[in-house]
């Protein structure tokens, strides 16, 4: 595959292409990743990896962590655990597309106040991550926080 010219919207950069490769390992088992690094498994039975609509749902978990994580940091506060739950809602029509999802934040941090982790997570899921502004902008994107910030000493 070469001189492959992508259509291009909006603020697209010329020439930043993801480039990832995917091997089908029988049933519905595959391995993808970008070439000559870590491979992951999906399987769409759940038995040996996470399913595509799983992954796109840990995609956008991550993304929108990645940002949170910076966010706070830039603020001289930053975090010393995240964890995330994600939920997708799905059309029970074919196909079973996603119709919502919801990230539920747990953040810890010396420091780290409500305001400015809740801004931080605001920013992350309607401006900064990429995952979130590929999806369809008629899918809500919901977010809580539970904040577990240690007193300062």
């Amino acid at each position: 595959m070469t001189n492959v010219n992508f259509p291009t919207r909006d603020n697209a950069v010329p020439g930043r292409v993801n480039h990832v490769t995917i091997e089908w390992k029988g049933e519905t088992r595959f391995e993808g990743g970008r070439a000559g690094h870590t491979q992951v498994a999906f399987d769409s039975s759940g038995k040996t990896g996470p399913g595509p609509v799983d992954a796109l749902l840990i995609a956008l978990g991550t993304c929108a962590a990645m940002d949170v994580i910076e966010i706070l940091a830039k603020r001289r506060t930053p975090v010393e655990s995240m964890s995330m739950e994600v939920r997708g809602a799905r059309a029970e029509a074919i196909p079973a597309r996603l119709i919502g999802a919801e990230i539920a934040y747990t953040i810890t941090g010396a420091g780290l106040e409500r305001t400015h982790a809740e801004r931080a997570i605001a920013l992350a899921v309607q401006k900064y991550c990429s995952v979130a502004s590929s999806l369809d902008p008629e899918i809500p994107i919901c977010w809580k926080l539970e904040l577990n910030a240690p007193a300062v000493k």
